[in-house]
């Protein structure tokens, strides 16, 4: 049990997608306009983390170790997680239609977010079991849309004030971010015994 928690705690905080590995910045900063974009990116994004990382578990050691094609986990991987996107964009189109166009573009991108193949290749290089994978993948995402959120809510405050002309846009935005990185790497001392 403690080492579940330890691997939620870590993709949480201390090893968070955004603000330590930066991975998966084109949706933290395309969807965090506005808080309830970010929080409905996040929510996509926790399902396809969370199952694609069993799918990519699954097939890297049930097809590709088996017949000897460990090679070719990068290409298998993509097409599971491209699959699993194409569905989520299929269901969210029917039943969340608004939700759906909010997201835009950025839907159909988390095929290639490398958040999502990062958490599946993180996985396997640490050995995980399917559980530890499916946790870490899922709490790697609840990560995101922390900091998706959280930064939505950083953004919406940066429009009320009145930067210097050449902080405007996406410059003030940057700022924002980095010092949201550096506040997250105090994380990084924490100690759990």
């Amino acid at each position: 049990m403690g080492e579940i928690f330890m691997i939620m705690l870590a993709a949480v905080l201390t090893e968070n997608f955004i603000f330590t590995k930066f991975l998966g910045i084109c949706p933290f900063l395309g969807v965090s306009d506005k808080p309830d974009k970010a929080l409905g990116m996040g929510m996509a994004l926790t399902f396809v983390m969370g199952v694609s990382s069993a799918a990519t578990w699954l097939a890297y050691h049930f097809i590709l170790i088996e017949f000897n094609l460990e090679h070719l986990r990068t290409i298998a991987f993509i097409l599971i997680i491209a699959s699993l996107v194409q569905s989520i964009e299929i269901f969210m189109k029917k039943y969340f239609r608004t939700l759906y166009e909010s997201l835009g573009i950025f839907l159909p991108l988390m095929t290639t977010n490398c958040a999502v193949l990062g958490a599946a290749f993180i996985a396997v290089d640490n050995e995980f079991t399917l559980i530890n994978a499916v946790i870490y993948g899922t709490f790697s995402a609840v990560g995101i849309t922390l900091a998706i959120i959280i930064f939505a809510g950083v953004r919406e405050r940066i429009d009320f004030s009145d930067p210097p002309a050449i902080f405007r846009g996406t410059p003030i935005a940057l700022v924002a971010a980095g010092l949201l990185a550096m506040a997250f790497s105090g994380f990084s001392g924490i100690e759990i015994n």
